[in-house]
């Protein structure tokens, strides 16, 4: 198999829903993170990339008709290179990323774009239509996030409940208590504070410029998501699904706008385009589980995957597990053995604290790994994602420094 390197890797700030972002089209936001790739590798002969592949979990609004290959074109490259979008729900960006690596692994592709994009603000309202003539009755669904058009065999095997009933389900099953969410939520919000102030994200990120009706352009230049607040703040937020609830707003991840785009080479690739690579792409697995506990997904995704590469939990200098809530980032750490607050765990924050655009995220773990590793040390790092529908899928990549 071909070693595959990822040789830049970049994303732009996370809005709020209904935030800084929300006037930008997912298609166009995409874009931004294409053409800042092809801005940044200047030896690249553009024309030689084998395929975009972007994640995106929605796809029934602006992000219809194919993103990926609708961004590759906005974006300016020629129109002879292809695209596709992926859809894993939240681990799609992740997944775009793993299926360019096995394409190059196999030898059927040199390079590949690959990444992700959301736009939870400018996700639409769907109806469906008349099932028999006449029919008045008509149901519309938003789009942002969750089921909509349930199967009634589905529900009745398995059930439909919500991403915060998933959560709960967890807390419930593993004894985690609101405490515990809180804690391990405001320690969350306290590294991707430091780290924000400390300029860790600065590498990673490229602004996003946005006209206005009068003036200059707004430039978007930072996270929006972040809200650093006491655990005593946290305490008295009001459960989301009911009064014995745990889960919170503040102990689960946000609704959001983002995109991120890496660069994924071949070694031949990387010496004839004068690239440098920053890690290698180890292997990627997908596993599932219940749909009512969705969020354990990492769970046999990375266990599936350490077994692949024969490796421990010990080898990895970094962890970055994605927080769709503090109740299921705990579950899945306690039952791959991690104390609550094991140090490699999200030095910079998760989702909690940076929100989870659903197609983007995965990438951005990714984006935010591999730059975490140039910059901090350490050797390999594991990324890992729940995915509803009771899913997860976990990634390694190990750290490059070398020029070929």
């Amino acid at each position: 198999m071909k070693p595959v390197y990822i040789c830049d890797a970049l994303r732009t700030p996370i809005g709020k829903y209904g935030g800084v972002l929300s006037s930008v089209r997912p298609d166009d936001l995409a874009a931004l993170t294409i053409k800042a790739l092809m801005e940044r590798n200047t030896g690249v002969d553009w024309s030689q990339v084998d395929d975009v592949l972007l994640g995106c979990a929605n796809q029934a609004g602006e992000d219809n008709r194919n993103i990926g290959r609708m961004a590759a074109l906005l974006a300016g490259l020629p129109e002879t290179i292809p695209g596709a979008t992926i859809n894993r729900l939240c681990g799609s960006g992740m997944d775009a990323i793993g299926t360019a690596a096995r394409a190059i692994m196999a030898g059927e592709a040199e390079l590949i774009i690959a990444g992700g994009v959301e736009s939870m603000s400018r996700s639409p309202y769907v109806m469906d239509k008349a099932s028999s003539a006449f029919d008045r009755n008509v149901r519309i669904f938003d789009t942002t996030i969750g089921w909509r058009f349930v199967n009634p065999l589905l529900n009745a095997r398995y059930g439909t409940e919500s991403m915060p009933e998933t959560a709960e389900n967890i807390a419930v099953e593993y004894q985690i208590s609101r405490m515990d969410q809180d804690r391990f939520a405001q320690w969350s919000q306290e590294k991707t504070h430091e780290a924000i102030l400390k300029g860790y994200f600065d590498d990673e990120m490229i602004p996003v410029s946005i006209p206005q009706r009068k003036g200059d352009d707004l430039i978007v230049r930072a996270d929006e998501h972040p809200r650093l607040s006491s655990l005593e703040t946290l305490s008295k937020l009001k459960p989301i699904s009911g009064r014995e609830g745990t889960i919170t707003a503040g102990n689960a991840s946000g609704v959001n706008d983002g995109a991120a785009a890496l660069l994924i080479a071949s070694e031949e690739a990387v010496k004839r385009f004068g690239l440098k690579p920053i890690a290698r792409i180890e292997g990627m697995a997908v596993a599932g589980v219940a749909p009512r506990l969705m969020g354990l997904g990492p769970v046999p995704a990375t266990q599936k995957l350490l077994q692949r590469l024969n490796v421990g939990l010990k080898d990895f200098d970094l962890i970055e597990l994605n927080e769709a809530f503090a109740a299921q980032s705990l579950g899945c750490t306690r039952v791959l053995g991690l104390s609550d607050d094991d140090s490699r765990i999200n030095p910079y924050g998760g989702a909690i604290a940076l929100g989870h655009p659903l197609g983007m995220s995965g990438a951005r773990l990714v984006t935010t790994a591999v730059h975490q590793l140039q910059s901090h040390g350490g050797t390999r790092a594991l990324c890992t994602m729940c995915i509803g529908v009771g899913q997860g899928i976990a990634m390694s990549v190990e750290r490059v420094d070398r020029n070929f």
